[in-house]
């Protein structure tokens, strides 16, 4: 009944890999290997046969494939430009592909050195490919097989790397990858039940130029040269990612000194902070003996690349402004889970994303919002958004009780944990952890973990997080009812009406105004305070439905009340030091006699009785 057969995947070896006889097996070993995955949802009862030889397909560059789509839609007399300048997808660069009389193959962005460098990272390339592979998969509708070339380069198999590579041929060797059915074969065999999509919109007239498609190759090494062993080549330490001059004794110099130092450095990471002075001051076409500043940087963005210098790649990544298109998808992933995004560093400016935006906007707001406070936030914020858009797609518990993720609040999060995990030794550099060691930081903090750790470690994580209990927001509606003069939070005011009359309970404009109001606490661990505030007079006024608070609400007086309280039973006098310090309270458990909701009660209570109290026929307790 079922005329399709099982889902597989074939991995083709092109013949440029091949190429080399026995004698030079050390070159093929570092040459660029070319793999093609397919992907197999074709009915038995037809196939499409295709008469090309194998020298004739070519692996071509991801960008080519842009420029070429770039022709599509072209319409003059209707104003149409075409299509717009992005990547293709997966499904995209699983055909083959037949322009201007060539047959051309194209690998996936995540193999492209030039879009971001988290895939120079060879776990997150394993992670990446296994991801594309399931994507494929489930999304692939078309007759033929698609195919999905993987591209080994030679710093992949370097050190510590080669073994996840390995691990990774391996399985594709044993017929499955996460999932998906793998077979191993020649081009030859796989190419005729591949989908060929002839570009027949690409009509070049005599004045225009065509697009060029320029093929990948191997780079040849001398006959007699030999290669070291993968395992001699280590991962670079701490100490060599750190740059050796202090940027701010540098600012001031002349432009002449600058380049006397840079010529004179050997370390990339000074000579990246020595650039960055000259970019911000020269500008990008100034001459080094390098080429242009933009060149040199770029030069040192692959350089450390290909050494995993992390801290030196992220640098030279800002300095250059480099941007990950994929972060677009993974925006509109996260609004289509009814989540918003702040972007921005911690304790400063924030711009929220609400709506799907395009790939240029969020660069600028990105690299507006960040780089004025650290040139390194502006990718790693890149990086989170890639990750986060992954976890949420896989895992969307782990963001429950979240309505906004501030990237910004995350990475401050991501070096309290580092600091925590430290204790007495310095912190671990979170700029120098490579991108799969972010990531995994990442699900760190966002699965609760309560085993040894402290109430104001659990506040810190869970404020940066701008996590909140369940139907939280409901309760502060419920507050809102019964304080007819509004609440006061870090100065901002949350009227009753027109709330009450414009909005409704479950509705997402409330929690976002709730949102908003909490958004001017500086300080994750007070955000936290707040949010358990809120709660306790929920339940207080639930419980005791003949009170109502008569006058504003505001929550910060509350709290320090509460405080005061706290300091008279730990016996901390009127005179000592650091009477603000609320650290002990914050590092209180929130349950008890002694708890911080005790004492948050109390001030409720205090504050609640201030007011009248409604009377009624129908209350057992009347007195009269």
């Amino acid at each position: 009944k079922n005329k399709f057969r099982t889902c597989s995947l074939n991995l083709i070896e092109f013949p440029s890999a091949q190429k080399h006889s026995s004698k030079n097996c050390q070159k093929k070993l570092y040459a660029p290997y070319f793999m093609n995955l397919v992907l197999s949802r074709m009915p038995t009862t037809s196939s499409v046969t295709i008469s090309m030889s194998c020298n004739e397909v070519s692996l071509s560059f991801h960008v080519y494939f842009s420029q070429a789509y770039f022709h599509l839609g072209i319409n003059d007399k209707l104003g149409l430009s075409g299509r717009p300048d992005r990547p293709i997808g997966c499904l995209g660069t699983s055909k083959i592909y037949r322009i201007l009389g060539k047959t051309v193959v194209c690998y996936s962005i995540i193999f492209d050195l030039s879009d971001f460098y988290m895939s120079q990272d060879v776990m997150m390339l394993i992670d990446d490919i296994k991801n594309a592979l399931q994507f494929i998969k489930q999304y692939w509708k078309m007759r033929g097989r698609p195919l999905f070339v993987v591209l080994i380069r030679e710093d992949n198999i370097r050190g510590s790397r080669f073994n996840p590579i390995l691990d990774m041929l391996a399985a594709f060797k044993k017929g499955i990858v996460g999932g998906v059915k793998v077979h191993v074969d020649r081009v030859q065999t796989l190419v005729s039940g591949a989908v060929v999509e002839q570009l027949d919109f690409l009509r070049i007239t005599e004045t225009e130029e065509a697009p060029v498609f320029k093929s990948l190759e191997e780079l040849d090494l001398p006959k007699h040269s030999k290669v070291k062993r993968q395992s001699s080549t280590p991962n670079a330490s701490e100490l060599e990612q750190q740059p050796d001059i202090n940027i701010n004794d540098w600012k001031n110099k002349s432009t002449y000194e600058i380049l006397q130092k840079l010529d004179d450095c050997n370390c990339l990471a000074s000579q990246a902070l020595l650039l960055s002075i000259l970019l911000k001051r020269e500008g990008p076409n100034f001459i080094t003996k390098e080429g242009t500043v933009a060149e040199h940087i770029e030069r040192i963005y692959r350089r450390a690349g290909s050494k995993k210098l992390w801290l030196v790649l992220r640098y030279s990544a800002a300095f250059a402004q480099k941007f990950s298109s994929s972060i677009t998808p993974h925006i509109t992933t996260l609004l289509v889970h009814g989540k918003q995004v702040t972007l921005g560093a911690f304790g400063h400016e924030e711009e929220v994303i609400s709506n799907p935006l395009s790939p240029a906007v969020i660069k600028n707001i990105i690299y507006e919002k960040c780089q004025l406070q650290d040139e390194r936030e502006a990718v790693v914020q890149q990086e989170l958004v890639i990750h986060i858009g992954w976890i949420i797609s896989n895992s969307p518990e782990l963001f429950s009780g979240m309505l906004k993720i501030r990237i910004g609040w995350i990475i401050h999060a991501m070096k309290y944990e580092l600091k925590f995990r430290a204790g007495d030794m310095p912190a671990k550099d979170l700029y120098q952890m490579s991108p799969s060691e972010v990531k995994q930081l990442l699900l760190d903090i966002l699965q609760p973990q309560q085993q040894g750790r402290g109430w104001l470690n659990r506040r810190q994580i869970d404020g940066s997080l701008n996590r909140t209990p369940a139907g939280f927001y409901d309760r502060v509606w419920q507050i809102l009812e019964r304080t007819p003069n509004g609440l006061i939070v870090a100065g901002r005011y949350l009227p009753q009406q027109p709330t009450l009359s414009d909005m409704t309970m479950y509705e997402m404009n409330f929690s976002l105004l709730v949102e908003d109001m909490l958004q001017n606490i500086d300080q994750p661990e007070y955000r936290q305070i707040i949010v358990e505030l809120l709660m306790v007079i929920s339940v207080i006024l639930e419980r005791n439905p003949e009170l109502e608070f008569q006058d504003k609400v505001d929550l910060d007086k509350v709290v320090q009340e509460a405080f005061h309280d706290f300091q008279k039973d730990h016996n901390r006098p009127k005179g000592a030091e650091h009477q603000d310090d609320m650290t002990a309270f914050y590092n209180t458990h929130p349950v008890g006699k002694k708890g911080t909701c005790s004492y948050l009660s109390k001030a409720v209570i205090s504050l609640l009785l201030e007011g009248d109290v409604k009377t009624s026929n129908d209350d057992p307790c009347t007195i009269s």
